[in-house]
């Protein structure tokens, strides 16, 4: 999308789109130039809509003459917040997606409240989520064209490009988990890393025989019932600058979840091309650390596997021994997530990090408790969880802290091994978070349940039905706050 700067609004430009942020005060706040080219019934069509200013609200009109523009399009503001505009600016990327508009002019409103960097990335993060659409499959008479060229009035673009770059992270992620699991396979997931190697970061791939010759027998079991064999992936960004601290994301890559031999009935079992939504959440951000302000070494680490039903499938009953040692009895096959998970923690707990956070679209407890919105937080520190909300906040996401509550481990306590599996129906993301604390000893540590915001199952405002790529937007914030 190729981005240009302009201080005052052109009304004779021949843009497809010109779209101009209307604040809660309503045609008061309109650009004086623009309701006279209209003969002053601007204000008049907006009172007649009810139009009030609502943040993402949106008026559009077919443009005759008045302006150079086809379309006019006015979107709500709101109170004049970064989240507020992130909104409008998302419905004008996804009016312009919908109507097939490639080039688009966009007023700002030019409040002085609207000039600041954290503004500029919400429009920069609003326009690219908006304007998002996975039609690869459609034939190509059903594909809108994608905004080519916006123009944006604005006296300060800082803080644009950097919005851009978390843009460009999270629609990688989006990609990722909206792809066909006949192509998004593990071997994918580990090629997508492969691409990303640069002189900042380097990636390391562990085949199956490997990973199993390293102890990773969590990995190995959830991996070895798919024809599609299971990888490790281990990614080490450094920032050009002396570093300032290590930190470690982790994510669950499993890239299609039948459920294995408990296998899931097949209305659930449609979407599970979205099982990787964490380990799109880490190589969404990975992408994005050369063009974000990030001074700390990141290691990106994921474990990727097909939960399968074939011959050499893991069984109920089984008992694993996992990477750190712990024997872990198999009372649900539909619980893989964990196993992964629980690998690639112990490696990364072996890394030195200060910090680390691990993604993962882990239980439907999660979705009931806090549905599609809220992403659920766990972690014992208290800073590190004030760190999060606040990021998620300043990017626009759903973030809600859930309790470990540690006398709930009893539930996860095994018949003849360390732990079980799965703890029970009840607090069942609670103890899916408590079994992963079992398995990181010597960092600082959190996990993110991403099930319900990493794939939505309708539109949400101006975001369409499928991958949202939740996290990567409030990952990258965190990073650089750092």
């Amino acid at each position: 999308m190729k981005t240009i700067f302009q201080e005052d609004l052109k009304l004779d430009s021949s843009d497809d789109l010109l779209a101009i942020a209307v604040s809660e005060e309503g045609p008061n706040s309109l650009p004086k130039n623009l309701n006279e080219a209209f003969g002053g019934h601007l204000t008049t069509s907006i009172g007649e809509d009810d139009f009030k200013g609502k943040a993402g609200s949106s008026l559009s009109l077919r443009i005759t003459g008045q302006i150079g523009a086809k379309w006019l399009l006015l979107v709500g503001a709101g109170d004049l917040s970064a989240n507020s505009y992130r909104k409008a600016a998302g419905a004008v990327g996804s009016f312009a997606r919908r109507h097939g508009l490639s080039s688009v002019q966009f007023d700002l409103g030019g409040n002085s409240k609207a000039n600041t960097v954290e503004h500029l990335r919400a429009v920069a993060e609003g326009l690219e989520e908006g304007n998002y659409r996975f039609d690869k499959y459609q034939l190509e008479q059903k594909k809108k064209s994608p905004i080519t060229e916006i123009t944006l009035v604005t006296d300060k673009p800082d803080g644009f490009a950097q919005g851009s770059a978390h843009a460009r992270g999270q629609k990688l992620a989006r990609d990722l988990v909206n792809e066909t699991p006949e192509i998004a396979t593990p071997k994918f997931l580990a090629d997508t890393a492969k691409g990303l190697e640069s002189d900042q970061l380097k990636v390391r791939v562990w085949d199956s025989k490997k990973l199993k010759s390293e102890g990773m027998n969590g990995v190995d079991a959830v991996g070895r019932g798919s024809a599609n064999p299971p990888f490790f992936v281990h990614m080490t960004w450094t920032p050009k600058c002396k570093p300032t601290g290590k930190v470690a994301i982790v994510g669950k890559g499993v890239t299609f979840d039948a459920g294995g031999l408990s296998i899931k009935p097949s209305a659930g079992m449609l979407t599970m091309k979205s099982d990787m939504g964490g380990a799109a959440v880490v190589l969404g951000t990975m992408s994005s650390l050369s063009q974000s302000d990030v001074s700390v070494v990141v290691e990106g680490i994921f474990a990727a596997a097909e939960n399968m039903l074939g011959g050499e499938a893991y069984k109920l009953g089984d008992i694993l021994t996992m990477s750190n040692g712990k024997t872990v009895e198999i009372h649900n096959t539909d619980a893989e997530g964990r196993l992964l998970l629980a690998d690639s923690l112990v490696y990364a707990d072996k890394l030195g990090c200060d910090a680390i956070v691990d993604f993962a679209t882990l239980t439907g407890a999660q979705v009931v408790a806090l549905g599609e919105k809220y992403t659920a937080f766990y972690s014992d520190d208290d800073s590190l969880a004030e760190a999060w909300s606040s990021n998620a906040e300043n990017a626009g996401e759903g973030l809600w802290r859930m309790p470990l509550e540690s006398e709930y481990k009893s539930l996860l306590k095994g018949d003849w091994s360390t732990l079980k599996n799965v703890g029970g129906r009840a607090a069942g993301s609670i103890t899916a978070a408590l079994f992963l604390s079992e398995f990181v000893e010597e960092s600082t540590w959190a996990h993110l349940d991403i099930a319900g915001p990493s794939f939505i199952s309708k539109p949400r405002g101006h975001v369409p039905k499928g991958g949202t790529g939740a996290m990567v937007r409030t990952t990258l914030r965190w990073l650089e706050s750092i």
